[in-house]
């Protein structure tokens, strides 16, 4: 079952890169007590990840800020160390936290994720992309998009103005 608005987060383990390596964050160390704009990708480095949804969120980053978003996210099937590579390379490390979904075993949880295998590029089981707003591990908006190339739902500038919208 897909998650929805209004729905809790479920336990999930995420990997990030700490200053002395991979380290082990629940869902409670992320989104507990905070407001978290999260978004997911199917892949880092990949094209419209790499080059038009995660830049969105960097050139958003202080608009979210203002609107009282304590932590920008981006999840993605792909290890801890691409992870933390594709943030230098952006220029998102200190900015966004990279969250490993090992095994897609959070996309899983929450009915987002997708299976890429036969798209003949190597990519497997995948998330699909979407973008949500988690007040103290509530989900308050989530857009999610058709089909992984496209971003519209999902972009930061959507989700900038659903915030907007909020009580």
């Amino acid at each position: 079952m897909t998650i929805n608005a209004g729905d809790r987060l479920p336990d999930a383990k995420f990997m990030t890169m700490g200053s002395d390596g991979p380290v082990a964050k629940s869902t409670d160390e992320i989104f507990k007590g905070k407001k978290v704009a999260l978004f997911a990708v199917p892949g880092a480095f990949t094209p419209t990840c790499h080059k038009a949804h995660l830049p969105g969120f960097l050139d958003r980053f202080e608009e979210l800020k203002g609107k009282g978003v304590d932590t920008i996210a981006c999840t993605a099937v792909n290890d801890v160390f691409v992870m933390d590579e594709w943030a230098k390379a952006t220029g998102s490390d200190g900015k966004i936290l990279m969250l490993t979904d090992d095994g897609a075993a959070f996309a899983k949880a929450i009915g987002l994720d997708i299976d890429l295998t036969g798209a003949g590029i190597g990519l497997g089981v995948r998330s699909k992309r979407y973008a949500m707003l988690v007040d103290d591990g509530v989900v308050k908006v989530l857009n999610v998009d058709d089909s992984p190339p496209v971003h519209d739902k999902s972009s930061a500038a959507t989700l900038c103005s659903m915030v907007d919208r909020l009580p």
